[in-house]
């Protein structure tokens, strides 16, 4: 897929030239690259222990209900069975855990809240004898009345998910089944309506995405002679976990050691905790190493997915085009436990008027508890869910005025200066109207010729693919657009930072580097950008990447698109700390016999200690010898504050990052079919450390807003909340015969407080391409469409 790279004249960088191959700036192939395509690669689900048990757990079958009874007499009668848990079996006084709201059970305690809750844990010889020693527990249940909307959420005498929460209070969170409330009110939205010629309004429903990544949640806990317990687990933040899981064990965190395992996929689902506490329970219980591996069924249960979102939006503009106002309210389904609700409610209110100008805001987002299946993080984390619906609104805005979409788009655009509504001022480049221009310019696909030369047209390039379904007759093409604005990193005044540990040291005459963070690789390339970095600060072109694990400070999560910055920033630093403690033990072993090494300017290059004008001063093994430099050093963003609660305003974000999409599909208008034949984008990464590992992010997060956009979606009974499509039979991902061609333009502007000047860049291609979806469908239809995904039904008007 062909892409291109951009750096405009005069962008501001704060990139240090160095020459040293392999690092920043080149497309270094990924080390773990050619194992993950040819199969060796060691995923979690392969580890294995000469004399380890097999995990089950039992889940609830009911969404909510009173546990009447339990009986695990038959499971644990079975041969080969070594172990069953329930809440009572928990060792210690602590049985909740959560990422931010500690209000999740280990175990179900007397009662379950949606469909698929742990109840019971049994450990077997077998993997087959723990299935069947877990279907014979039985348990008695008394159903309770569900909650499963937003009406049935908010009434008067709503059932309450969680009864006696203390963080309950009337102005802030109005009823106990809001996990949380973020207003924005920004100037005078009533005036500024008076000056509105135009006034827009919608309604937009957003499906409930899963992760669906390719790798089973699994993991292998093993039993130590010190009565702690060693980890190995596939996750997003080892640290994170630590903390969730030894308070549940009774255990002192030194004695529960994590180390990641191979991730296959994470996109947010794996923040929660999902079989790590179990496995270590197991273990500990049967003083055996005990492996859990979830099968596609119960991955569905087994970790949260994207909120499902009702939004509500009005905007109003002058007859020339200038947005006067925006309000809006937007209802986010938590399910039955908090997650990261709570931020994820701040991004959508903070993020929800979009890269625009608008100065006069009113607007509310709230998250529900429901008996809905948990929702927390996934990529774009509560702005896709925004950018769907304010993309619509502008669509539906520059059609009431008559003008172009993407030239009313460019006229509100935000830019370098603008105050977002929380008062925060964009203070690194926002090329909002460059990245549609960019897209809008590039040459469109040309017309599909249905047949040639008297032969019909490749199925696989029609609507319905290779069903044999279309022909080409009632086939219209439609043109969308769709520009998104997402924030980077951890905000509201989270201390986020994260920490690495660098070892410069002589082995074989060579000068090596050892770089050693608890960052989850998940398939974003960090092991490979860490590596460039090193190569890059410290002149060596040996680089060892050390396998994370909690032996060294925290990373932080691999999610909010903060990892290239914060631990990239932080081996960055740290590599700058060896190269400073080396050149200043160059300076006392030479400094006599050589005047230059009083140069305030000294590189490392190639192995060698190298003045600004490229003399070479030393060899780094020489300054060495036998000894070696070994630190660790944490990093930390800029202060964010949390936003007002009454208000909303506060500098609550570290960075903005930006990405625009132009898709073009063709419709069957009569089947309802729809085939996306390209998805063009654009985006500003501020300065791409590997243009390979860059590319591929963005048309990997373009890919997964496609699937949301026309076929993703978990449906939960109404009547039950029970899941009714948990497998890849039921649950459709895109496959590679339905993603398109994915153009991506590289605009490489420096933010000045980034480290290199480099942008988050993982999760902003996800917010527009899905509205860029929805926009050409629409153009192809002439349908208002406000819902996702599209379905058959709602292009033929039989829904």
């Amino acid at each position: 897929m062909a892409n291109t790279r951009t750096t405009p004249s005069g962008t501001p960088t704060n990139v240090t030239q160095k020459h040293t191959k392999g690092g920043i700036g080149e497309s270094t192939l990924r080390p773990d690259g050619t194992l993950k395509v040819t199969g060796e690669f060691a995923y979690s689900s392969d580890m294995w222990h000469e004399d380890m048990l097999w995990g089950q757990t039992l889940r609830s079958t009911v969404a909510h209900a009173e546990i009447v009874s339990i009986d695990i007499s038959e499971a644990l009668a079975m041969p080969g069975v070594y172990s069953v848990l329930t809440y009572d079996d928990l060792p210690a006084e602590m049985k909740n855990y959560g990422l931010e709201i500690q209000d999740t059970p280990v175990l179900a305690n007397g009662r379950v809240r949606h469909h698929g809750e742990p109840v019971a844990l049994v450990a077997a010889d077998h993997p087959e004898t723990a299935r069947r020693a877990a279907a014979k527990i039985k348990i008695e249940y008394k159903e309770l009345p569900l909650v499963t909307d937003e009406a049935s959420a908010l009434a008067a005498d709503a059932p309450l998910i969680h009864p006696g929460r203390d963080d309950h209070h009337s102005g802030h969170v109005p009823h106990p089944n809001i996990v949380h409330r973020q207003p924005i009110i920004r100037g005078n939205v009533e005036e500024a309506r008076k000056r509105a010629d135009v006034i827009v309004e919608g309604e937009y429903t957003f499906g409930m995405q899963d992760q669906a990544f390719l790798g089973p949640e699994s993991g292998l806990a093993v039993p130590s002679e010190d009565g702690g317990v060693d980890l190995y687990v596939a996750t997003q933040w080892l640290h994170s976990d630590l903390k969730q899981i030894a308070p549940v064990l009774g255990l002192p965190e030194e004695k529960v050691r994590m180390t990641l395992s191979g991730v296959g996929g994470a996109f947010g689902g794996r923040e929660d905790i999902s079989m790590q506490i179990h496995a270590c329970l197991l273990a500990l219980a049967t003083n055996k190493p005990v492996k859990i591996v979830y099968n596609r069924f119960e991955s569905f249960f087994g970790h949260v997915h994207r909120h499902p979102a009702k939004l509500w939006y009005e905007h109003g503009a002058t007859k020339d085009g200038k947005i006067t106002h925006m309000k809006c309210k937007i209802v986010l389904d938590g399910g039955a436990y908090a997650s990261a609700s709570p931020a994820v409610v701040g991004n959508a209110s903070s993020l929800s008027v979009g890269p625009y100008v608008i100065d006069d805001v009113d607007i509310e987002a709230i998250a529900l508890y429901t008996n809905n299946p948990p929702c927390g993080a996934m990529r774009g984390f509560g702005a896709v869910q925004a950018c769907f619906a304010y993309e619509a609104q502008m669509d539906k805005l520059a059609a009431k005025l008559g003008m172009d979409p993407v030239e009313f788009r460019q006229l509100n655009a935000m830019e370098m200066g603008t105050i977002m509504p929380t008062g925060q001022v964009v203070d690194s480049p926002a090329p909002v109207a460059e990245l549609l221009r960019r897209v809008k310019a590039r040459p469109l696909p040309p017309e599909r010729q249905w047949e040639t030369a008297g032969e019909a047209a490749d199925l696989r390039a029609l609507p319905g693919g290779l069903s044999n379904t279309t022909h080409g007759e009632g086939v219209v093409r439609g043109v969308g657009y769709a520009v998104g604005i997402k924030n980077v990193g951890f905000s509201e005044g989270f201390d986020d930072y994260s920490t690495a540990r660098v070892r410069l040291e002589v082995i074989n005459g060579e000068p090596v580097a050892m770089v050693h963070t608890a960052m989850a690789e998940v398939g974003q390339g960090g092991v490979t950008v860490h590596a460039q970095i090193a190569r890059t600060e410290l002149g060596v072109t040996q680089v060892t990447i050390h396998p994370a694990d909690t032996q060294v400070g925290s990373a932080g999560s691999t999610s909010a698109s903060r990892q290239t910055y914060m631990t990239g920033g932080a081996v960055k630093n740290t590599c700058e700390a060896v190269r400073e403690a080396l050149l200043e033990m160059g300076r006392r072993k030479n400094g006599s016999y050589h005047p230059a090494w009083a140069h305030a300017e000294l590189l490392l290059e190639g192995g060698k200690v190298v003045t600004d004008g490229g003399e070479v001063l030393a060899d780094i093994a020489d300054i060495l010898e036998n000894e070696a430099i070994d630190l660790e050093l944490e990093f930390r963003h800029r202060p964010t504050v949390a936003f007002d609660l009454v208000t909303g305003q506060g500098d609550g974000h570290v960075q903005y990052t930006f990405a625009a999409h132009r898709a073009v599909v063709e419709v069957d208008t009569e089947l309802g079919l729809v085939k996306v034949v390209e998805l063009a984008t654009a985006q500003d990464v501020g300065k791409a450390l590997n243009m390979l590992s860059v590319v591929g992010q963005i048309q990997g997060g373009t890919t997964q807003g496609l699937g949301v956009a026309v076929m993703e979606e978990i449906i939960v009974d109404p009547k039950t909340a029970k899941v009714r499509n948990p497998s890849f039979t039921d649950y459709l991902i895109p496959t590679i015969l339905d993603t398109p061609t994915i153009p991506v333009d590289v605009l490489e502007l420096a933010d000045p407080n980034a480290p290199y000047g480099l942008r988050g860049l993982g999760e902003a291609p996800t917010l527009s391409s899905t509205p860029a979806v929805l926009a050409a469908i629409r153009a192809a239809t002439g349908l208002e469409l406000n819902k996702t995904p599209i379905r058959p039904e709602a292009l033929t008007g039989t829904l």
